[in-house]
C-alpha cells in the first residue's frame, strides 16, 4: 500500500511598504494578507492582517520611511494573535526609516501570545540627524479574562536602532519554554510592553514618563534616549499604563483611535 505524501501546512504571508514625504503619500505597496489603510489621510496608517493572525511559518514583512520633514503614525487594526505552532516560529520584519527631522511613531496595539506560539520579530529603524522616533511592543501571554495559561511559547524579540548609521540601541529579549515567574522578570504579571523614545527631548520626559506609568513599571533616559519597561497583571491592565505613558511622550498628538474602540 502506498503511503500518502504528507500534506504541506498552508502559510501566510505579507508585506506592506510605505513612503511618506511632508506632502503626503508617496508610496504604498501591499502583498498577500498585509494590507493598510490611511483614516486620517496620510498622518496615520493602519495595518491589517486579514489572515486572522499569526501561526507557525507564517511570515510578514513591513517597511515604512518618513522622508525629510514628514510625519507618521503607524499602528495597527487590533491586537495581533498568534496561535500555537507545530513547530517553525512566525516571522516579523520591521524596517523603519526615519529622514533627518522626520518624525515616525510605531504603536502597534498587542500581540497576544497563545501556548504553544512561537514568534520571531526583528525591529530595525535608521534615523536621520533630528528625527524623532517614538515605538511600542506590548505582549500578553494569553487572555486572563478566558481563564487561558500559556506554559510553553517561544518568543525572540530584536531591536536595533541607528542614528546616522551609528548604533545606539541594541536589544534581545528571548522567552523559550515556561514563561519566567521570579521576582526579577514577570512574577505573576502576564503582560509587558517596552516603550523606546529617540528625540532632543528625551531626558526632559523621563519625570512626567515616570508619573503616568506609576508602580506599572520603570523609565530611564540618556542621550536623547528614553526606555520604559511596563508590566502588569493582564492585558486590561497594561493598556490602563499605556495609553498615558505614550500620551506624554506624542507631545499633545492623539493616539490612534483603534487604541480606545
Amino acid at each position: 500500500m502506498t503511503a500518502l505524501a504528507p500534506v504541506p501546512h498552508q502559510r501566510s504571508r505579507g508585506c506592506v511598504v510605505l513612503r511618506v514625504g511632508p506632502h503626503g503619500l508617496i508610496r504604498m505597496r501591499e502583498e498577500g494578507a498585509a494590507k493598510v489603510r490611511f483614516p486620517q489621510g496620510g498622518a496615520e496608517a493602519i495595518l491589517i492582517n486579514t489572515g486572522g493572525g499569526l501561526a507557525g511559518g507564517d511570515r510578514f514583512a513591513f517597511d515604512i520611511t518618513t522622508e525629510t520633514g514628514a510625519a507618521l503614525t503607524v499602528t495597527t487594526q487590533a491586537a495581533e494573535r498568534v496561535y500555537g505552532s507545530l513547530g517553525p516560529a512566525a516571522e516579523v520584519e520591521v524596517k523603519l526609516t526615519v529622514g533627518a527631522s522626520a518624525s515616525l511613531a510605531w504603536l502597534p496595539q498587542e500581540s497576544i501570545l497563545y501556548n504553544d506560539a512561537a514568534l520571531t520579530r526583528r525591529i530595525t529603524a535608521d534615523l536621520g540627524a533630528g528625527a524623532r522616533f517614538l515605538a511600542v511592543e506590548s505582549v500578553i501571554l494569553g487572555r486572563a479574562a478566558m481563564g487561558e495559561v500559556v506554559a510553553n511559547v517561544h518568543l525572540a524579540d530584536r531591536w536595533r536602532i541607528r542614528r546616522e548609521g551609528k548604533l545606539i540601541f541594541a536589544d534581545d529579549l528571548v522567552i523559550n519554554g515556561k514563561p519566567p515567574v521570579s521576582g526579577a522578570t514577570l512574577g505573576e504579571a502576564r503582560a509587558f510592553a517596552t516603550i523606546v523614545l529617540m528625540a532632543g527631548d528625551a531626558e526632559a520626559l523621563v519625570e512626567p514618563l515616570r508619573l503616568a506609568i506609576g508602580s506599572a513599571g520603570a523609565a530611564s533616559a540618556w542621550s536623547g534616549k528614553l526606555v520604559a519597561r511596563l508590566v502588569a497583571r493582564d492585558g486590561f491592565d497594561l493598556r490602563k499604563a499605556l495609553i498615558p505613558a505614550l500620551a506624554v511622550l506624542a507631545m499633545g498628538n492623539p493616539l490612534p483611535k483603534v487604541w480606545s474602540l
